[in-house]
Formats: structure tokens, sequence, C-alpha cells
């Protein structure tokens, strides 16, 4: 699957259109097929202690391996790909390359190739969104937050900020609903030891108190998602722990066809949805939880408002 084109105004500004090369100590004769770069396109080095990371950046963990990679990479190749910086103070602030900054910082440089360029804070918030978003660097979570921080601090619509970042609006909007979730299962999902799968049937709790029970369930009986959305159901339904059966697995007491199509579509419009079928008939009930959630749906299954 090709991956989604920058957003409007971004290209010029990651300087996408150059091919990474190792940098010469000298500048070598420009290409002639190339065309002649600006001032911002020049490669500079910059003291690595006049470099400061952008509070605007959405990733916050970084893997201690793949840096230690990283830092070997550059040992043996060098800094292939400058880093974009903008000018702050008396130094620089990144726009992008804070993995490359790091490893730099474990291998103990001085100095770092860099181009300088002019970028807003909304610029440089795209940019490092749609960086980390093409490397698939950010876990669901720093997604999620990174939409919000867009969408909150430049007053704009769901719509405005997928179509910055080159995503769906749905995708946009599914990220966001996990901001709902008690804020240590957010940190389950950061650590990867519950799936998004996992997360979204969690939110068709209301109460913390049985969002963190079943996140524990999940966690410590590695529940699958279609056992979540039992135990979720039977809460929801009974207002009351399910019991556990002597394996400790949860009761399956549903027609198994009912309940898979069930799940499909619950992860179709990543939300609750509860299914009756009986002898031909029954009734299909969609959940969602304010006006906005209620427009994404309505933009999955094809109805458009006046």
């Amino acid at each position: 699957m090709s991956k989604p084109a920058l957003g409007r105004g971004l290209g010029a500004l990651l300087g996408s259109s150059l091919p990474p090369t190792k940098l010469p100590d000298a500048p070598g004769p420009a290409s002639a097929a190339s065309p002649v770069a600006d001032n911002r396109e020049r490669v500079e080095r910059a003291p690595l202690t006049r470099i400061r990371p952008c509070p605007l950046q959405p990733r916050k963990d970084f893997s201690s391996d793949a840096l230690r990679e990283l830092a070997d990479s550059i040992m043996e190749q060098g800094i292939v790909q400058p880093l974009i910086v903008r000018c702050r103070g008396d130094g620089f602030e990144l726009i992008a390359g804070e993995r490359r900054w790091r490893a730099a910082q474990m291998l103990g440089l001085t100095e770092v190739p860099v181009i300088v360029r002019e970028a807003d804070d909304r610029a440089v918030l795209e940019l490092a969104l749609i960086e980390n978003l093409q490397r698939e660097n950010l876990n669901p979570i720093e997604e999620a937050h990174g939409y919000a921080q867009l969408i909150e601090q430049f007053q704009l619509t769901q719509e405005e900020a997928s179509a910055r970042v080159g995503r769906s609006r749905v995708v946009v909007a599914n990220a966001l609903r996990l901001l709902k979730l008690d804020l240590e299962i957010q940190g389950f999902v950061r650590d990867g030891r519950i799936s998004v799968g996992h997360a979204k049937v969690i939110l068709g709790l209301s109460r913390a108190e049985e969002q963190k029970l079943v996140a524990e369930r999940v966690i410590k009986e590695s529940l699958n998602v279609r056992q979540t959305e039992h135990l979720v159901a039977q809460l929801q339904n009974r207002g009351a722990t399910p019991a556990r059966g002597k394996s400790g697995s949860l009761p399956l007491t549903r027609d198994s066809h009912v309940a898979d199509l069930e799940r499909r579509l619950q992860e179709r419009f990543g939300t609750r949805v509860d299914l009756r079928y009986r002898q031909g008939k029954g009734a299909l009930q969609i959940h969602f939880f304010n006006d906005t959630d209620l427009e994404r749906l309505l933009e999955i299954i094809g109805v458009k408002l006046d």
C-alpha cells in the first residue's frame, strides 16, 4: 500500500524532493539537472549543544535498542540525511530528525549536518506527525495526542486535520476516541499490553472502573478481541462482574455466526454494536456517544448530511 501524500505545502518544508546522500566534507558541483538551491537548502554543520528537541514532537517513546542500532549505522556511514531545524533564540530547534540527534549524542559527536528552514508551529507539528506516521514510528496513543494537539492548538476540524496529514477523517476520529479511555488503560495501549482492537471494545464501557476491570482481565487471561466483546457485553447487560468458568475462560452462549458478524461490525464501525437475530428477524443497534461520533458513523455508512 502506498504511503499517503504529504500535507499541502509540507513537501518543500521536509525537502522530500532531495535524495538522501552522504554529506561530503565540502560541497561538490551541482548537477545540471538539479535546480539551484537557495540559502535555505544549504547544508550546514551545527554544534550539537545548540540544537534542542521540539516540544511539539508527538513522539515521546524512543527505543534504546533502536537508537543503539542507529548510532552503530551512523558510526559506519555517517549521518546520511541532515537534520531539519529552525532558528530559535541563539540556537536551533528540531523540525525533523530527533532520533538522529539522540543517536549523535550517544556517540559523543560535537557537530551534525543540518538544513535551516523557516516554519511556524503548525507546520512543524504537521511535519512531525507526517514524518512519524509515514515511518510508522508512533504508538496509537502518541498518534491520537498528535491529532488532538493539531486540532485544539490550531482550531481545526477533524476533516481539516485529516487533510493536513494525509489521513481519512474516520482514521483520525477513531484515533481520538482512544483518548476517552482511562489514563491507565491508555498506558496499556501505549506499551502494547492490549491492542487497539481491545481498546475499541473497552470504549463501550463508560465507567473507568469497568474499563480497568476488563483491561486487567484481558492482560491476565490473554483474552482475544472476541472474548473481550463477550465480557463487555456481560457487564453492559447485567451490570455485574461475570463469573469465570473453571478454566478461567469466558462462556460463549450465543450463536457463533451471529457473534462473529457482530464482532466484524464492531471492528468496522469502531464502536459497540448489538446484533439480535432469530429465525430471519432481529435488530441491529449501533451506539454513538456524541454528535461527532454520529457524524463519523454516518460517513462510514455513506449518509451525507444536508
